[in-house]
């Protein structure tokens, strides 16, 4: 695994470690998902179409907003019809899983919680880092949608900034089939035109449980670089880098395990992010979690 280069990282805004995942615990946290969704019913899901363009459509779900402490299924708009029935392949069917691997699944919360991790932390220097989210998103062949272009700490605000994500190719992560777009240097900025993704003050029966506050920014298409990575890589992120992925139209998937982390010392997480701890899953201690 390659050294921790902080320089560049504060830099860019992100940062490419080559190595961090062995085939070993790339083929467990695979076997793992694979096997999930086996024994998934899809008919128990099917409310839970997953839009990677507008996120308004899935944000008056009950089924993503209580998702914090669980590990859900998300599928491909197209995938399942509105009786909960596969119209593909079932390990082809889902967008992403989420958000609560890192901690109810054995096998992601020994890569989650790793020596390997745990050293990234130190070397961002974070005083007591949580870990408030997890995903495994798939990238479907040919219809792996596109994600816009983002910043992390919209959806999981925190003042002062003080938001990471770990994002670990599976797979290739290629140009044609769904890789990291990045403006390097755009997290030293702040939040783009104060872009906020809260839970909707107004509680009445019908209204979205989510709203964006803020302005959208445009992006030129010029301003990004692609940052294709091989199998068992982990980029790092910035929590206000801004960045983006484009539609899979390869025959081949991008498979990856990605979390969110925060460092809790003098910091306070938004009681408005649509995700909060709950009673039964504190954000769990990247350094103490047993």
């Amino acid at each position: 695994m390659a050294l921790f280069d902080k320089e560049k990282f504060e830099k860019d805004g992100y940062i490419v470690i080559d190595d961090f995942l062995s085939e070993e615990d790339i083929t467990a946290l695979r076997s793992e998902c694979w096997n999930m969704i086996e024994e998934m019913k899809p008919e128990e899901h099917c409310p839970s179409v997953f839009n990677t363009t507008d996120p308004k459509k899935h944000l008056s779900n009950d089924y993503f907003m209580t998702s914090g402490d669980k590990i859900r299924f998300f599928f491909e708009e197209g995938a399942i019809d509105d009786k909960g029935k596969l119209l593909v392949d079932k390990q082809r069917s889902i967008n992403k899983m989420g958000h609560a691997f890192h901690a109810l699944n054995p096998v992601y919360k020994r890569v989650t919680f790793s020596e390997k991790v745990k050293n990234i932390m130190k070397s961002l220097n974070l005083v007591d880092p949580v870990v408030c989210q997890s995903m495994y998103i798939f990238k479907q062949p040919g219809i792996g949608g596109e994600v816009t272009p983002h910043q992390d700490n919209t959806f999981l605000y925190t003042e002062p900034m003080k938001l990471y994500g770990l994002w670990i190719a599976l797979e290739d992560a290629t140009i044609e089939n769904g890789c990291l777009w990045f403006i390097p240097g755009s997290h030293k900025n702040g939040l783009y035109g104060n872009r906020r993704m809260i839970r909707n003050p107004d509680t009445t029966p019908g209204q979205p449980h989510i709203v964006f506050t803020g302005d959208v920014t445009t992006f030129n298409d010029d301003q990004f670089i692609p940052v294709p990575v091989k199998k068992g890589s982990c980029v790092v992120l910035h929590g206000e880098v801004v960045h983006k992925s484009l539609h899979n139209k390869s025959e081949k998937s991008r498979h990856i395990y990605t979390f969110h982390v925060f460092d809790k010392k003098d910091t306070v997480y938004s009681p408005q992010n649509w995700l909060q701890e709950t009673e039964a899953l504190p954000f769990p201690s990247v350094y103490n979690y047993a």
